[in-house]
């Protein structure tokens, strides 16, 4: 079926395409309910009782980490800018190495539920605890409105619904679908949920590249010619002047568009260490064996997408072409659904469309109970309560923050729909990197670090990261801006990583050498313990 399609018309069959997805949300609430029935204890809701093997965390966390900007964002960015979009896929992959060497082991041989478990074993419980789940809450918020932004997209590419009203109500559904999950199956229901989609998302994208590989006769530089020619042929002067197989279409040019690129990398190279959805996925495993092999299965997983996004994209801008891209209700998020109609017809976008979605709903629901984790154990259970507090009490308040959070998610989604969220998830690892990072490699690394040290490198690279960000050209003063006619980008670049995460690094040093030295006494029990596992939390067996 190779129908050329107006930029105002649906994709495909909108029925065709809700009743595969609705199909997949049958199949994993069932898988949920049926997960539900061994969570017994706060360990079994916040960390799936420890039971996990390292391949199937490491299925998980690829699902957990393969968010609709790897997929949509992406395959778009490489179909329009080339060469430049692939340099995201580049970040994104690059980053695992820092998470495999310097903080899954340690991670899961000191903490029990949450990263500031780790931050508060040696340092003054109650400030510490505050900040890191104050970090945490604004990251998860951040990338919670990029799954939530790329949901309205492809709602209005795939259903027709063009009015922001209607893709409104379906950004409000995918919210309490979540909630649904993130209340019944905990930790646990939320993991298998991600291995499906994991599963589905990484056979999806095999199939289109081996269907596009086919087209060209297994030929990537025949792809590679044809997207050129493709994009040469636009419309648009500033498309149809870009080099797809040269770098600079995206970030060439001026000095300050390779500064911004520069940091842009930072970002995403040191945010994914500092990713609190990510970190928790660490506690569901029982050993620090176990966390070292899902992260290895994770690396080899994410790899073979991202090879995938590059053919995908080229791919798309080969057969789609720019301009249908540009011109779609979805934009440049359209990229990967397009091809998948060009492609396969009605089924396939059908199939593609549903893991789509499922990539929105997993992420989103792994993003909420981590966040609600987070809220409950430390900030609830050890800072309100001082740890007198039954486990029982524990997860029904994660429950109802989840609430609160898929609300407040449903609410800033709506407001970011139609953004780039490629970008909008850039932003989420910039806090992670500048607000997360320091402390945590600092704690597991440096003796002499105190409580003075944490806050300060906390509060200080979260605060600078999104001053930084509210004064920068995504927000204002640009044609890409988040708010239109507006003008305060007093910050020149759109990712303040460059800035903000040296400074965080630089506010740990300077505040533990302003600090006091006596809270040393605990350093040598976490140095022991992070590197050997001895009194690490043990796995619970079913």
């Amino acid at each position: 079926m190779n129908v050329t399609l107006a930029a105002s018309s649906t994709v495909g069959n909108p029925i065709a395409n809700i009743a595969i997805f609705l199909l997949f949300v049958a199949v994993t609430m069932v898988v949920v309910i049926r997960a539900s029935r061994n969570n017994a204890s706060a360990a079994d809701y916040f960390t799936g009782g420890r039971g996990f093997s390292g391949p199937q965390n490491g299925i998980a966390i690829a699902g957990d980490y393969l968010s609709a900007a790897s997929f949509l964002g992406i395959a778009g960015a490489i179909a329009v800018y080339g060469y430049d979009g692939f340099l995201y896929s580049i970040g994104f992959l690059v980053a695992w190495l820092v998470a495999l060497l310097l903080v899954a082991e340690m991670l899961r041989n000191t903490g029990k539920f949450t990263m500031a478990d780790v931050l508060s074993f040696r340092l003054k419980e109650g400030p510490v605890r505050t900040a890191a789940a104050l970090t945490t809450l604004t990251v998860s918020l951040f990338y919670l409105l990029a799954q939530m932004a790329g949901a309205g997209g492809l709602v209005a590419l795939l259903l027709d619904i063009s009015s922001r009203a209607g893709q409104s109500v379906v950004i409000a559904a995918v919210g309490v679908l979540m909630i649904v999950y993130v209340l019944v199956g905990g930790m646990k229901g939320t993991t298998w949920v991600q291995i499906i989609k994991a599963v589905l998302l990484i056979a999806g994208a095999a199939l289109m590249t081996v269907m596009v590989l086919a087209k060209f006769g297994f030929n990537f530089s025949d792809i590679l010619g044809a997207a050129q020619e493709s994009v040469s042929e636009s419309t648009s002067k500033a498309v149809a002047a870009r080099d797809v197989l040269a770098p600079g279409a995206q970030y060439g040019g001026s000095e300050m568009s390779k500064l911004n690129f520069l940091s842009l990398g930072l970002a995403l190279v040191l945010g994914t260490a500092g990713l609190p959805h990510v970190l928790m996925r660490f506690y569901t495993v029982p050993t620090a064996k176990e966390a070292r092999r899902s992260v290895v299965w994770a690396i080899a997983l994410i790899g073979a997408f991202y090879l995938f996004t590059l053919v995908l994209g080229y791919g798309a801008a080969a057969i789609v072409g720019p301009d249908r891209i540009l011109a779609a209700a979805g934009g440049q998020n359209s990229a990967a659904p397009l091809l998948a109609f060009e492609l396969g017809g009605v089924i396939l976008l059908g199939v593609i469309s549903a893991v789509a979605f499922a990539t929105i709903l997993a992420v989103v629901a792994g993003l909420t109970i981590t966040a609600s984790a987070s809220f409950a154990h430390d900030i609830y259970a050890s800072v309100l309560k001082k740890g007198n507090v039954d486990e029982v009490k524990q997860v029904r308040v994660s429950r109802i923050t989840a609430v609160v959070i898929g609300v407040l998610a449903i609410g800033l989604g709506i407001l970011a729909n139609g953004q780039n969220i490629a970008f909008l998830v850039a932003l989420a690892f910039a806090v992670a990197a500048a607000a997360n990072l320091p402390t945590i490699l600092y704690s597991l690394f440096w003796k002499r670090f105190n409580t003075t040290g944490a806050l300060w490198s906390m509060y200080g690279g979260l605060i600078s990261t999104i001053v930084l960000i509210v004064f920068s050209p995504a927000v204002s003063g640009s044609k890409t801006a988040m708010i239109k006619g507006a003008d305060f980008d007093y910050f020149p670049l759109s990712n303040p990583g460059i800035v903000s995460i040296p400074l965080a690094f630089a506010l740990g040093i300077l505040g533990t050498y302003l600090g006091g030295r006596d809270e040393q006494v605990k350093a040598a029990e976490m140095e022991v313990r992070s590197l050997t596992g001895v009194g690490a939390e043990k796995a619970i067996s079913h």
